[in-house]
């Protein structure tokens, strides 16, 4: 027997969904307000992003834990207060933004928001029901404690992806081996090539079915001048 899949308001969008991975990789810019300025005008409305908590609690929405890779600052961001950090900039160029900025900045877009470490949750959490952007943020993380965590603290209003075990899942059901998948989530994230090895679209293209059953919308992350940004990790 066929679970329904899940609905969340987060999904109601027809056809495939495009994202814009860190807003594009042009210019060196990724995950600054004028980058995902340059996403939403080519047409994208939904967005992919990071979150990391600084010192004093502030979320920026920032891949890397320390400033280093992408700006001219340094540092570990868990270990520096906003003051400080607001002064870094991205490609020498464009602030780190908090990610409360861009809920504010850009009210038509769906983001994709990737918890990079712990203490970012509570204030991504708190900042989403300050807001009322439920039906504007989907939460993913590598670690899937933490996506756990995530849909515990808030419930079915939170729009979540699997964590690497649920995706794991959805892999071997789609070889036809025996896996258990929690109906937890409304999406799974499956990069088409991760550490120079390809594994999405060729293969899991035809069969997504089997994660629909499952309850899951299935999404790619296409690399690409505009649609996503170097830099390890997702």
């Amino acid at each position: 027997m066929t679970t329904p899949p899940l609905r969340h308001p987060y999904l109601d969008h027809p056809g495939p969904i495009a994202f814009a991975h860190r807003g594009g990789a042009a210019d060196g810019l990724e995950n600054t307000v004028a980058q995902f300025r340059r996403a939403v005008e080519l047409g994208y409305r939904y967005i992919e992003t990071d979150v990391h908590a600084t010192a004093d609690g502030r979320l920026v929405a920032f891949h890397d834990a320390t400033l280093d890779r992408v700006t001219d600052g340094a540092g570990r961001i868990a270990d520096l207060p906003w003051a400080e950090v607001r002064h870094a900039r991205v490609g020498g160029r464009e602030p780190v933004p908090l990610f409360e900025e861009l809920l504010e900045t850009f009210p038509g877009v769906r983001w994709n928001v990737d918890v990079k470490a712990e203490p970012a949750l509570r204030p991504l959490l708190d900042l989403i029901e300050r807001a009322d952007a439920w039906d504007r943020v989907c939460v993913g993380s590598f670690s899937e404690a933490r996506v756990l965590r995530a849909q515990r603290l808030a419930g079915p209003r939170l729009a979540t992806s699997f964590g690497t075990r649920g995706v794991l899942s959805l892999r071997l059901r789609s070889w036809g081996l025996p896996a258990a998948v929690r109906r937890s989530a409304v999406a799974a994230q499956v990069p088409e090539a991760q550490s120079g090895v390809t594994r999405g679209r060729p293969p899991l293209r035809p069969r997504r079915p089997r994660a629909r059953a499952a309850g899951a919308r299935v999404d790619g992350q296409r690399t690409g001048k505009d649609a996503s940004a170097p830099g390890p990790g997702g």
